[in-house]
């Protein structure tokens, strides 16, 4: 039994011991906000042969994006239809068109411009989230996303995944540590939020490989964090990696230590996108124990405050 204790930490309102989207959005808004996922019918240059063919081992066919919309739908019909069903659960709240699936800064600059525009141009709507790759964002995108940024709220989204060079080969990520930091030091030097995305437990990872990622990230002007465990997802390459060779997958306590690990090290101003993956259940192979993602969340509030932890409590103050 976990014994009730003062929260220690700032950004939070409940129990959540790290700075959670819900309370970042709440305390910028005043009110709810949600994203709406969208798939915009984009490759990835990873995928078309432009750096790499095939994409990441664990990128499903619909490229990161399996609760976004229909690409086969217009976008806005997309965004009202999952709009109208969040709705049912957040009456009142506003939105984020969010371009999720695929490498959503891959077309001239003049169709982005034509998407964002009918999405910005719904009732509500207070902002964008772009998912798209460091090495796919050109100096006339850069300028459109500081042209974009002036007049919405923005937020661009960048996969890193590892700072370990090896995996990142292993995994086929096709992009450069290097070539990831210039790009988050454009983004910033015109003032465009930035969101990371790193992956536990990628295969022969170490512990140590875990955090050293996440050292890395908070030595860097990001604004957020997305957290995943690795899944693995049928008809992916990573599926059949796994065929042959059944890599170790962490345990649903040694995924919790670590990511308890991995929010000790970061600045408590980084925003938490998301703290554990949420893949299909019908499309998932291995973990099972991911399907179960509130027992996850819950397990780790818990394991904090048994702890007696937060986000940043190992952070070294200069």
């Amino acid at each position: 039994m976990v014994m009730y204790m003062e929260n220690p930490f700032k950004y939070s309102n409940n129990n959540k011991r790290y700075h959670t989207l819900d309370y970042y959005y709440k305390s910028k808004f005043n009110q709810k906000v949600f994203k709406v996922s969208l798939d915009a019918g984009f490759s990835c240059p990873n995928i078309d042969g432009t750096v790499g063919y095939s994409g990441c081992i664990y990128c499903s066919k619909l490229g990161s994006g399996e609760f976004a919309g229909n690409k086969n739908e217009p976008i806005e019909e997309q965004f009202i239809k999952i709009r109208d069903m969040m709705l049912l659960k957040w009456p009142n709240a506003k939105y984020i068109g969010y371009f999720q699936a695929h490498t959503n800064t891959y077309a001239p600059v003049e169709k982005l411009k034509e998407l964002h525009n009918k999405i910005l141009s719904q009732e509500n709507v207070i902002g964008l989230s772009i998912a798209t790759r460091p090495d796919a964002i050109t100096d006339e995108c850069l300028d459109y996303l500081d042209e974009l940024n002036k007049r919405t709220f923005l937020t661009v989204e960048l996969g890193l995944q590892t700072t370990n060079e090896k995996t990142s080969k292993l995994i086929n990520r096709c992009h450069t540590l290097k070539c990831f930091e210039d790009m988050v030091k454009k983004l910033r030097k015109r003032n465009i939020n930035v969101v990371v995305h790193i992956i536990n437990g990628l295969p022969y990872e170490t512990k140590e490989d875990m955090l050293n990622t996440v050292k890395y990230l908070n030595s860097l002007d990001i604004q957020g964090l997305k957290i995943h465990m690795l899944s693995i997802l049928k008809d992916t390459a990573l599926e059949k990696m796994y065929e042959k060779d059944k890599f170790k997958m962490l345990t649903k306590e040694e995924y919790i230590d670590i990511v308890i690990n991995q929010l000790e090290l970061l600045r408590p101003e980084i925003v938490i996108h998301r703290i554990t993956g949420d893949p299909k259940i019908d499309d998932l192979v291995e973990p099972s124990w991911l399907t179960k993602k509130f027992c996850v969340l819950n397990d780790i509030d818990k394991e904090l405050v048994r702890r007696n932890t937060y986000q940043g409590k190992c952070v070294v103050k200069n």
